[in-house]
């Protein structure tokens, strides 16, 4: 049974930093992309990143670029984001997906096989 299990999420002032962690079980997703996705109160599921399974292919939202870093340790069967330089509009409950079926379909949600259970971030002003 396929598990993705988040974790890393909090509360935290505006400027600050958190890492979120994506402990996959069940099985190997090694050669699969992988990424992050939010959803704040009232709104739609967004797509933040993604990765391909080497590390090398990543993508963000633009509203993140250059303060979020999606990485990966194939070893451990985990996926990160680490959040810097947090903005109230980040807070969220952020989302691990995995198997990517599509890469042209990248930022919508059913384009992910498997999903996680979500972590809280909030970011105060």
């Amino acid at each position: 049974q396929v598990q993705l299990v988040e974790s890393g999420g909090g509360l935290v002032q505006a400027g600050g930093s958190l890492r979120l962690s994506c402990a996959a079980s069940g099985r190997t997703f090694s050669r699969s992309y992988m990424g992050w996705f939010r959803q704040a109160p009232g709104k739609e599921r967004e797509f933040v990143a993604v990765i391909g399974g080497s590390g090398f292919s990543t993508d963000y939202v633009d509203s993140v670029k250059g303060r979020f870093t999606i990485s990966r340790d194939n070893a451990k069967n985990t996926v990160y984001l680490q959040m810097n330089s947090l903005k109230p509009e980040d807070t969220a409950v952020y989302y691990c997906a995995a198997d990517l079926t599509n890469w042209g379909r990248r930022i919508l949600p059913a384009s992910y096989k498997y999903w996680g259970q979500g972590t809280q971030v909030t970011v105060s002003s």
